[in-house]
C-alpha cells in the first residue's frame, strides 16, 4: 500500500515552516497519498528568531507568526518541541523514520570581533543580550546595565534593536510580552547615553529604513547624528541609486543630522566613519573605547586616517552578526559557519550530495537578509528535494510509521511538546498578561513552559 512521503525538518523557526509551506504546496503534496512532515525543535515552542531574536517592541515582524500558524495548523504536520538534534536524536534515528531530512536551525551564537579588550568584564556580544531581553529559557535570568556610557559596535538591525532597548525605559517596554524579570533588570538601567557605531558610511549602512525611522518614535530617545558624518563617494552614491533602501536611510540620516537637538532625556549618537580598534580596560574592565577614523576610498570602502579617538564608555555590545552552531554528522564550512550545499542539497567533502539531506536559511546561506527572504531559500531545496524523489535519489527509511516516531522519543525519556501544546502555552502566556492589560507576558523558565505546554 503506498504511503505518503516523509520528511523531518530540524528547527520550527521561520526556515522550517516555510520549507514544510513549500512541500503542502508541492504537486506531491496534491496527488494521493501526499506528504507527511514532522518539525523537530530544541525550544520549547516553536517559532525560533521571531520568540527568541526580535525585539519585543516589535509586534509588526512578530505579526508573521500568524502566517506561520496557518501552516503549522494543517493536519499533515507534526510538532515534536524540546527535541535536541545531537543529544535526543541523531542523523542516523532521523533516516530511519524518514525518506529525507532538512535541516532549518539558525544562529545563537556571536560572530567574533577580533580587537584587543574584547575579552573585557563589561564587553558583550548582542546575541547574548537578545536572549536575555526576549526571555530565552537558557540564559541567565540577570543583566548589568551599570553603565551610563554605552557603545553598540555594528550598523544592522541588530545593532538597532540593542541600542534601542538600552536608551528606552523599562516602563515603555512594559506593554510588550517582556517577562518580570526583564522589566526589573530594564528598571534598574543606568545607560543615558547610547553610541552606535559604524566603520563605512551612510549610503553602507544595513538598517532598514523603517527600524531606522522608529528609533525617533521614542519620547525618551534623543537621535544625534553628526553632519559631519554625512559624506558620499562615487560607490556611495552608485548604492543610493540602485538601492531604494540605502538611499531612504541615508535621506534620514541626513534630516537627522541637520535638525536641532532636543531636550529628550535619553541620547542615542549614530556615528559613521569610525572603525573599532580597542577596548580599553583597567582592572579587568571596560573604561572605553578607541576608534580609529576612516575615509571614503571613491568605491564606497573606506580606509583608515591613522586618526584615532577615546571614547567615554564602560560597556560594549557588538552586534557584528551572528553564527551558527555546528551540526554533527554533517560537513561544515568554519569560516562562513554554514553547511556546504548546492540547491540546498548537502555537499560532502568527496563533493557527493550527502544522501537526502538538505537544508534551508541561515544554516544554508548565513544569517543574512530579513525575514522573508528564507522563503526562496526554502523554495529552492524542496523543489530539488522533490526532484530527488521523483528520480529515485531518496534513501527508503525503515520503519516510516509515524507512531514509531513517538515510541522512540519515549524510550529516550525525551518530554516533548506538541502543536496542541503551543496553543496551551500561547493561551496561559495571555492569561498572565491580562490583569496588566497586556496581550501576554512570555513564560521564561523550561519547566514552566513544558508544563504549560502538557508536555
Amino acid at each position: 500500500m503506498p504511503r505518503p512521503l516523509r520528511v523531518a525538518i530540524v528547527g520550527a523557526g521561520p526556515a522550517g515552516i516555510y520549507a514544510a509551506d513549500a512541500l503542502l504546496k508541492s504537486e506531491v503534496a496534491a496527488a494521493d497519498p501526499g506528504v507527511s512532515i514532522d518539525l523537530f525543535e530544541r525550544m520549547p515552542a516553536p517559532f525560533g528568531l521571531i520568540r527568541y531574536g526580535v525585539a519585543p517592541d516589535h509586534p509588526r515582524i512578530k505579526g508573521i507568526i500568524t502566517a506561520l500558524h496557518q501552516v503549522l495548523d494543517k493536519p499533515q504536520i507534526r510538532l515534536f518541541g524540546n527535541v535536541d538534534y545531537g543529544n535526543d536524536l541523531s542523523l542516523d534515528d532521523l533516516r530511519t523514520f524518514y525518506d529525507a531530512v532538512i535541516f532549518s536551525t539558525g544562529a545563537t551564537a556571536d560572530r567574533a570581533l577580533d580587537i584587543p579588550g574584547i575579552e573585557l568584564d563589561g564587553s558583550y556580544g548582542a546575541a547574548d543580550f537578545v536572549s536575555w531581553y526576549d526571555g530565552h529559557p537558557d540564559w541567565p535570568r540577570t543583566w548589568s546595565l551599570e553603565a551610563e556610557k554605552v557603545a553598540v559596535l555594528g550598523v544592522g538591525n541588530v545593532a538597532l534593536d540593542v541600542a534601542r532597548i538600552l536608551a528606552k525605559t523599562a516602563d515603555e517596554l512594559l506593554p510588550t510580552e517582556i517577562p518580570p524579570n526583564v522589566y526589573e533588570g530594564l528598571k534598574a538601567n543606568k545607560a543615558l547615553e547610547v553610541h552606535v557605531f559604524g566603520r563605512r558610511g551612510p549610503a553602507q549602512a544595513k538598517f532598514s529604513p523603517m527600524e531606522l525611522r522608529e528609533l525617533d518614535h521614542s519620547p525618551n530617545i534623543e537621535v544625534i547624528v553628526d553632519p559631519e558624518d554625512i559624506d558620499y563617494d562615487e560607490g556611495s552614491i552608485e548604492t543610493r541609486r540602485g538601492n531604494k533602501q540605502a538611499d531612504m536611510v541615508a535621506k534620514t540620516l541626513e534630516n537627522w543630522a541637520i535638525r536641532d537637538a532636543g531636550d529628550r532625556p535619553h541620547k542615542l549618537f549614530l556615528h559613521f566613519f569610525e572603525s573599532p580598534a580597542e577596548i580599553l580596560g583597567e582592572d579587568g574592565r571596560v573604561v572605553g573605547l578607541r576608534t580609529e577614523r576612516t575615509a571614503l576610498d571613491g568605491t564606497g570602502n573606506v580606509k583608515g586616517t591613522g586618526e584615532f579617538k577615546d571614547w567615554d564608555v564602560t560597556a560594549v555590545y557588538r552586534a557584528v552578526g551572528y553564527l551558527s552552531d555546528e551540526l554533527p554528522k554533517l560537513p561544515w564550512d568554519v569560516a562562513s559557519g554554514t553547511v556546504p550545499d548546492e540547491g540546498g542539497r548537502v555537499i560532502e567533502e568527496s563533493g557527493e550530495h550527502l544522501d537526502s539531506t538538505y537544508v534551508t536559511g541561515w544554516i544554508r546561506r548565513g544569517p543574512v537578509g530579513l525575514i522573508g527572504h528564507t522563503k526562496g531559500d526554502a523554495n529552492e531545496t524542496v523543489a530539488n528535494l522533490l526532484d530527488d524523489h521523483a528520480n529515485g535519489r531518496l534513501q527508503s527509511p525503515a520503519s516510516p510509521e509515524p507512531e514509531a516516531v513517538d515510541a522512540f522519543l519515549a524510550s529516550r525519556d525525551v518530554r516533548w511538546t506538541t502543536w496542541e501544546g503551543w496553543y496551551k502555552l500561547d493561551a496561559a502566556e495571555k492569561a498572565l498578561g491580562e490583569p496588566q492589560g497586556r496581550e501576554r507576558v512570555k513564560i521564561v523558565e523550561r519547566e514552566d513552559m513544558l508544563k504549560a505546554s502538557g508536555a
